[in-house]
């Protein structure tokens, strides 16, 4: 058989059969894995993108566009294994302060990512059955980019295989004051509401209702991050141990695992790695939350 080459020195049938052929090792190793206990969500701190491109000397933002398609490999990986939510860190608001041509490029590709998956009529999200969904402060991007957004929340709310959030513009401590914000303005619009119909004669004012205390489960319906369960696993790349403002208020309880390797070197065996390391601490965890119960 001949195998004729394209750019890169190999061909598309030998791509693709070299692409089953890692398939299938997967599934093998993915179905060993199964057995013990599974993760519901994984978390992703990508953290190296630039690093990466300046140890490969690559032009511009090449990093980043690596970046992207660690992202898209992973998302097939979690598929195939089972998982049923991730979240990917993909900037920070802390992100602004860098410089502009770096923000800006930042920000065009991410529309042109958007874009390019809104334009396709088999998009990687609908073979897997993606849903995606931003979360974060929204008000902070430019009005192209929270279209674009919108309109892929909307292109994938059918799909239920798994949930892929993208926090843009966050920061935990702005995802708890502004569950906080909000929390407080619906119980300020319920006390206002009881107090009209009861033409001033309610309890409200009683401490012992209780009605007017925030509730720790009413502010977790106001957080960005409401919309999926708390994460199982961690993992951040480049070789930090910090969370970076990151899902502080949800991840008492995750195993926190730390790769040296640069976010879009990421493989499918780190991936595998960490379930094993979640499934090691699995016992521990679970004791650990019910004690907090």
């Amino acid at each position: 058989m001949t195998l004729h080459t394209e750019k890169g020195g190999i061909s598309r049938s030998a791509r693709r059969f070299l692409w089953k052929l890692s398939y299938l090792q997967r599934k093998c190793i993915f179905s060993v894995l199964s057995v013990g206990r599974f993760p519901t969500h994984i978390a992703f701190i990508m953290d190296g993108n630039r690093r990466y491109g300046k140890q490969r000397n690559l032009k511009g933002g090449a990093g980043h566009k690596a970046g992207y398609l660690a992202l898209m490999l992973m998302v097939i990986y979690c598929c195939e294994l089972g998982i049923k939510y991730i979240t990917a860190y993909a900037f920070s608001i802390d992100n602004f302060k860098r410089g502009p041509e770096e923000v800006q490029y930042i920000m065009d590709l991410m529309l042109e990512k958007i874009e390019l998956e809104l334009s396709k009529e088999d998009s990687l999200f609908s073979r897997y059955g993606v849903r995606v969904h931003f979360s974060g402060n929204m008000e902070l991007l430019s009005d192209p980019i929270k279209d674009a957004a919108k309109r892929l929340m909307v292109a994938t709310a059918n799909n239920s295989n798994i949930l892929l959030t993208v926090c843009l513009a966050y920061t935990s401590m702005n995802e708890i004051l502004h569950a906080i914000q909000e929390t407080y303005q619906e119980k300020l619009a319920q006390i206002q509401l009881q107090e009209s119909i009861s033409e001033g004669r309610i309890s409200m004012c009683n401490p012992e209702q209780g009605d007017h205390v925030l509730k720790l489960a009413e502010i977790e319906k106001h957080m960005y991050m409401a919309i999926a369960p708390d994460p199982d696993i961690i993992i951040r790349t480049s070789g930090e141990n910090r969370l970076s403002n990151f899902l502080l208020w949800q991840s008492a309880n995750s195993c926190l695992i730390s790769f040296s390797q640069l976010w879009p070197g990421i493989s499918c065996w780190h991936l595998v790695w960490a379930v094993l390391n979640f499934q090691r601490n699995h016992y521990y965890l679970e004791k650990k939350k019910k004690k907090q119960i």
